[in-house]
């Protein structure tokens, strides 16, 4: 891979007019069905009784979204063609029906709306046209909407709330214009990544650590909000450090820092940031007038600690953006349904297991050590032995081996479609 900028988002009518047609296999890996399925369906025997219905495995529906290929992959590359012809397909048979969303259903819930929903499910190949139609919320419909939820990056709790409801209520025609937006992204990936490299999927909001063309670590990740957006970059990771200073960017001090200190002018030192002047001086904080419209010419440093802002890690690679990846003190934002809350950077949940696989071919680093400096401390840079490539990637769908197809919001609004950044302007479920 060469570029470094942002595959170009496809255009509003070449999304709109590119999927209409084909014929292929229902969605998310139900095998090839003749054109009465969806009759197969409405007919199907009704199902839904808890005693003798109960299905254990449905109950773990969304396990069945992981996999160990890399998005990246060649592989994955026909893994979306493939759903592209599932998808013109579905579209073909006229898609599938738009769920009433103002009820909070869920398991025991006995409502017309569930039929509404065993119909959608099944057009989407997340449930089984065996398990029938019925008002019943049953152990079935269960599973199939945990196994929804999951392989739309959402909670999967097996409750229709907000996102559930929008999510399933994109159409099928947008879904497939996704795709095909998301095979072109993909395509930039001209050549096979080979041997160790690091990728974070901003819309996923997550990490793969990848070695041999198998996902050896996969870690949630915080990333860039719509108006301080991660950046789409490759690079190297050549440097860890443990214990890292923060300096503050100037557009936190202007937005953030500035406001903060009007209101209370003890934020600097409750936090530990020290003001340097040019020549490398520490200056008062009640020396500056932060009624000011401009913010000041120094630089803002965090001391080491648990309440810096990078807790116990930076990991550094080089781009134009000074963006990095780290460690953070709110653990608890990892488990957040909406995570784009960085100023760009990207947070890594687990860091520390992370780091260890970096420096695994760096003398001196093992893992008790990385410890036993974090436990100390003391700011410690460490150069990687072996730089590990470094991918920030835009994908919003792409699919897998076993044909489930994953499906992201639209964060930044790159796929063409308002309908697609489901999470831009709402609170979790």
């Amino acid at each position: 891979m060469t570029k470094t900028t942002a595959p170009r988002a496809l255009s509003r009518r070449s999304f709109l007019g590119s999927g209409v047609a084909g014929i292929a296999l229902f969605a998310t890996g139900a095998h090839a069905q003749d054109g009465g399925a969806l009759d197969a369906i409405i007919s199907a025997p009704r199902r839904g009784n808890w005693d003798d219905q109960f299905d254990a495995k449905s109950s773990r529906a969304a396990a069945q979204v992981a996999t160990r290929i890399p998005i990246t992959s060649p592989e994955t590359l026909g893994f979306v063609e493939r759903a592209i012809y599932q998808y013109q397909d579905i579209v073909a048979r006229g898609g599938w029906p738009t769920v009433p969303g103002d009820k909070k259903l869920k398991l025991g819930s006995i409502d017309p709306t569930v039929r509404i929903l065993r119909q959608r499910l099944m057009a989407s190949g997340d449930l089984d046209p065996t398990a029938g139609l019925s008002d019943s919320f049953d152990s079935y419909v269960d599973g199939a909407v945990k196994k929804f939820q999951a392989r739309h990056g959402l909670p999967a709790d097996g409750v229709l709330g907000t996102y559930t409801y929008k999510a399933l209520n994109v159409s099928a025609a947008v879904r497939l214009g996704q795709l095909q937006t998301n095979l072109g992204r993909l395509r930039e990936f001209s050549a096979p990544l080979e041997g160790r490299y690091v990728m974070v999927n901003i819309p996923a909001a997550q990490i793969e650590a990848v070695e041999n063309g198998k996902v050896v670590l996969r870690h949630t990740a915080i990333v860039g909000k719509i108006d301080r957006q991660t950046p789409i970059l490759n690079s190297k990771i050549y440097e860890v450090i443990l214990n890292p200073y923060w300096t503050a960017p100037r557009s936190i001090v202007e937005k953030d820092i500035m406001p903060l200190m009007r209101k209370d002018p003890t934020y600097l030192t409750r936090n530990s940031i020290r003001l340097i002047d040019g020549q490398g001086n520490e200056v008062p904080p009640e020396m500056i007038d932060w009624n000011a419209p401009k913010a000041p010419d120094l630089t803002f440093r965090q001391d080491p600690g648990k309440i810096n802002a990078m807790a116990s890690t930076k990991i550094n690679f080089h781009n134009q953006h000074a963006v990095y990846m780290h460690d953070t003190p709110q653990q608890s934002l990892f488990n957040k349904l909406i995570r784009f809350e960085s100023s760009g950077c990207v947070r890594v949940q687990n860091v520390r297991d992370l780091t260890t696989w970096l420096l695994r071919d760096t003398p001196g680093w093992t893992r008790q050590q990385m410890e036993q400096t974090i436990q100390s401390g003391q700011n410690t840079p460490i150069r990687l032995a072996v730089e590990v490539p470094v991918y920030f990637v835009y994908f919003t769908a792409w699919s897998s081996e076993d044909g489930i197809v994953q499906f992201r919001d639209d964060i930044y609004e790159m796929d063409g479609r308002a309908e697609l950044a489901l999470q831009t302007n709402f609170a979790a479920e």
